[in-house]
């Protein structure tokens, strides 16, 4: 059932992000782009804005546009990271990274247009009608991905590869709760901000659901295939850098993540059955294999 929702939400972003490169000048920045949006993945970002946006009434041609936003600076941030200059990988999904199918520059420009793009898909009216309802959502995606939190996020990471001493487990924390935390909980709020709610119950879901998804990846790339991930694995462990795993072991890692999930799932409570969505992704995300 999980994946049939999972499935259908993906269909409808990808749809909607089709539509909305149908609309950007043809050529090879466009045509990169769309290489670096629509190779596939999870779509638990987009997931989460559809999810969120269906529980407080949010029409789903509004919600499909915001999962799209989000999965714009999802691909940027990828891209980007793929960059010699930053983790260096020739593989992203099992295909050629954009800067290995086309060229540095062309990878660069290219996640500098999604990220902008993200921006323009949410000022528009067709997004949230409110123009207070559209400022909110720019104002948290910029802080969301920004200096204050996915960009915080992997310039600790970087930092974290020379320093002296390996990162404690309050710091890990830290910096997974920006660079990956914090797109996630915009992706929960998006549905709460447009649908004018308290966007506290979404919020504290996400939290959960995003350090639970990090002590997942951290496992994986321990214990992973890299046939499914589709990329490198066991690279933290090659920099010698300090994860949840080597911090807390196999065992503890993977209690820690399912407390996580028990956590997330309790707080859905208050949707009763039209929270079970929500439920099967917090519990699909520390099972998942790639």
């Amino acid at each position: 059932m999980f994946a049939a929702a999972l499935a259908a939400h993906s269909a409808r972003v990808e749809a909607c992000l089709e539509g909305l490169f149908a609309e950007q000048p043809k050529g090879k920045l466009t045509d990169a782009m769309r290489y670096a949006t629509l190779a596939g993945g999870k779509r638990l970002r987009a997931f989460l804005v559809l999810e969120g946006a269906h529980l407080y009434g949010v029409r789903p041609q509004q919600a499909d546009r915001a999962a799209a936003a989000v999965e714009c600076i999802h691909a940027y941030s990828l891209v980007h990271d793929d960059l010699p200059a930053m983790d260096d990988d020739d593989l992203r999904r099992g295909r050629p990274t954009v800067h290995v199918k086309w060229d540095e520059a062309t990878a660069i420009l290219a996640g500098d247009a999604l990220q902008t793009m993200a921006f323009e898909i949410l000022a528009s009216a067709r997004t949230a009608a409110d123009a207070n309802n559209r400022l909110r959502l720019i104002t948290t995606l910029a802080e969301a991905a920004g200096a204050k939190g996915m960009v915080l996020g992997q310039m600790m990471d970087i930092a974290a590869e020379t320093a002296v001493q390996p990162l404690d487990l309050a710091e890990i924390h830290e910096l997974q709760a920006n660079k990956t935390g914090k797109l996630f909980s915009w992706s929960a709020e998006a549905g709460p901000i447009m649908g004018n709610a308290n966007t506290g119950v979404m919020r504290n879901y996400a939290s959960a659901v995003g350090l639970a998804f990090q002590i997942a990846d951290d496992i994986l790339d321990v214990t992973g295939d890299a046939g499914k991930a589709g990329k490198r694995l066991q690279k933290d462990a090659q920099a010698g850098k300090a994860t949840f795993v080597s911090l807390l072991g196999l065992d503890g890692a993977r209690k820690k993540a399912a407390e996580l999930v028990e956590e997330a799932c309790d707080g859905l409570d208050i949707f009763g059955g039209t929270g079970e969505n929500l439920r099967a992704l917090a519990r699909f995300i520390i099972d998942r294999e790639m």
